[in-house]
């Protein structure tokens, strides 16, 4: 009898503490959605119909058992429905974004209408392509789009979204991993439905202009960067363009070099912190300037108005930005803010990232692989539970009015970078170490600046008075420039990173989430593998050889760091090796070191005796 006694707290007991945290689990939905994403892509192969099948029963007999069954088992039902969803979600949108890839090298004719304009780290400019036309490959066999990076001047091509353009280029499929475990940039262009890329040192000629209505956010985006570039110069001028726009086809790769190794890189990106600087200026923008006229301010409510404006604004913005991870995660935030100020509800809680996290991750669930999904959730969540965390009598008792702000952007820096920072050292294999002085001396510019600026010159444009914000942008972002390549150029400014082991950031990330969302001293528990996670990281092994997809270059592990067999040809897989190596050297320096021996064809080596 005590046996069962035992065994029956044994299986209650945990229902019991899931039933008495039940108003505190909302947030685990969006985590276990995540595991279930996160599981589909963890699986070496395609997972079969029968597994879809499987798990669509799972999610029913969940959903059934959440709303029908008994108390205690409904938070273990809804959890394990929460991880079928996220298996289903993660088939279904490979099944519904799946289109040809290219799978020979092509040479010859290609015909297409430009969707995305850019730029390639060898600072080349390139053009995104739909409605491909390629010679001799049949319709059902033709990538939905390519990307060509131009190889040569194009002085008689103004490119502009929605032109449809004929050039002669080399395509060949998206390239794998650089190396085992590595990133798999095949992937992502599996995703994006990018099902070529190539390159075209020949003219790119245009047979047609765009069509009226074609591409018209696209062509908005173009439109207001080259107006915006018309009347601030250089750098400056296209780092504003490219913070307000999401057009950074103007910005060098010197400048994004620069901004990555001052840890200033998120104020390029369309990210939550521009979105909610644009939307807090207008918001109180429209609230205080109603506030001004007595009889609006008397019969309506001007903050109520306020929100209805802002959320307008916030959507435009999202779709002239192009819609990325980062922008649709801060847009949902903000549409929840926003909800609950006209519903009279508290605004920014642990929930309203868990609705932006669930609805990223059943929309787009390739989101979870990508850095810019995991440091967005993972600043906002820090900053919720930091700020929620401090003592109010900080701000009301202890501290002048006049220190709050400088107080809070130096918390709020803080908090951010130490929350961000494992992911940005796993993916981008690099810490910078002077980070936080560069964001305390650019982020309240950006905030005070870059944003209002632009807002105040989209409103006067109409009239042509958008000369004074613009140049207004252009100084604040000289002095984010000014402060980026600075802190750049400084001794010891980046610390390079070894590559972690896949399981890392799943532990630490779990860890993590486990210690902030769970209640009680149990909590403690989510530090174990944290630990476990840097543990692990600190001992993971490089590989001894690696070696080049088209079998041209090799690397070997040597006494003084990986020894390249060729001073230059692979330059993506060496450029990847390094990086993951945690090494800063370049391809010329490394195959420079000792290890390789013989003429150029015939290259020799010793490994393990």
């Amino acid at each position: 009898m005590g046996d069962k006694v035992g065994l029956g707290r044994l299986i209650l007991g945990p229902l019991d503490g899931l039933q008495a945290a039940r108003g505190t689990l909302f947030p685990w939905i969006a985590v276990l959605i995540g595991c279930g994403v996160g599981a589909w892509f963890a699986v070496p192969t395609e997972p079969g119909v029968g597994s879809y099948g499987l798990a669509a029963l799972v999610l029913v007999a969940g959903l059934a058992l959440a709303g029908f069954g008994p108390g205690l088992g409904r938070p273990l039902a809804v959890a394990i429905a929460a991880v079928a969803a996220g298996w289903l979600a993660a088939g279904i949108r490979a099944h519904s974004v799946a289109e040809p890839i290219l799978s020979f090298r092509y040479y010859g004719p290609v015909e297409g209408r430009i969707v995305q304009i850019d730029r390639s780290q060898s600072d080349a400019l390139r053009l995104t392509l739909d409605r491909v036309t390629l010679r001799e490959v049949a319709p059902d066999r033709t990538p939905v789009r390519v990307r060509v990076s131009l190889q040569a001047d194009q002085p008689w091509l103004d490119p502009r979204p929605g032109q449809v353009v004929i050039l002669t280029a080399s395509l060949a499929p998206p390239d794998g991993p650089v190396e085992p475990g590595g990133f798999d940039f095949r992937r992502m262009a599996f995703f994006d439905q990018l099902g070529a890329v190539g390159y075209t040192r020949t003219p790119v000629l245009l047979l047609e202009e765009p069509k009226e209505g074609a591409l018209l956010i696209d062509r908005l985006r173009s439109y207001l960067t080259k107006g915006m570039l018309a009347h601030m110069e250089g750098q400056a001028g296209a780092f504003a363009a490219g913070a307000m726009t999401g057009d950074r086809s103007a910005i060098t790769q010197d400048t994004v070099q620069a901004l990555r190794d001052s840890s200033l890189a998120h104020l390029l990106a369309i990210s939550g912190m521009n979105m909610a600087f644009l939307t807090a200026f207008v918001f109180a923008l429209v609230r205080y300037g109603l506030a001004l006229v007595p009889p609006v301010a008397l019969r309506i409510n001007t903050k109520k108005v306020a929100a209805v404006v802002s959320l307008g604004v916030a959507l435009f913005y999202l779709l002239l930005s192009g819609a990325n991870v980062a922008t649709e995660r801060a847009f949902i935030m903000i549409a929840v803010f926003l909800g609950a100020v006209l519903l009279d509800r508290r605004a920014l809680t642990l929930r309203s990232v868990a609705v932006a996290g669930a609805l990223l991750l059943l929309t787009k669930p390739e989101s979870l692989t990508q850095p810019g999904f995991q440091m967005s959730f993972a600043a906002t969540v820090a900053l919720i539970v930091g700020f929620a965390a401090l003592d109010s009598s900080i701000y009301r008792e202890r501290m002048p009015r006049w220190m709050m702000p400088v107080f809070t952007l130096v918390l709020s820096s803080v908090i951010g970078g130490f929350a961000t920072a494992p992911y940005a050292a796993a993916h981008f294999n690099r810490f910078t170490d002077y980070g936080l002085l560069a964001n305390i001396l650019t982020v309240s510019v950006m905030g005070a600046v870059i944003m209002p600026a632009g807002a105040v010159a989209a409103l006067l444009a109409p009239i042509g008075l958008a000369g004074l914000p613009l140049w207004v942008m252009e100084q604040g972002a000289r002095w984010i420039l000014f402060v980026a390549h600075w802190i750049a150029g400084l001794e010891g400014a980046v610390t390079p990173i070894p590559e972690p082991g896949p399981w890392v950031l799943p532990l630490f990330t779990l860890g993590t989430i486990w210690a902030i969302l769970w209640r009680g001293q149990v909590r403690i528990v989510g530090l174990l593998p944290v630990v476990v996670a840097f543990l692990m990281w600190g001992m993971a092994e490089r590989p001894m050889l690696l070696i080049s997809g088209d079998g041209k270059l090799v690397g070997l592990d040597g006494p003084e760091g990986r020894v390249l067999s060729a001073p230059s040809g692979g330059g993506f897989a060496a450029r990847g090796w390094l990086e993951n190596d945690g090494d800063l050297a370049e391809q010329k320096e490394a195959s420079a070191r000792i290890g390789f021996t013989g003429p150029k064809g015939e290259r020799w080596f010793d490994i393990a005796g």
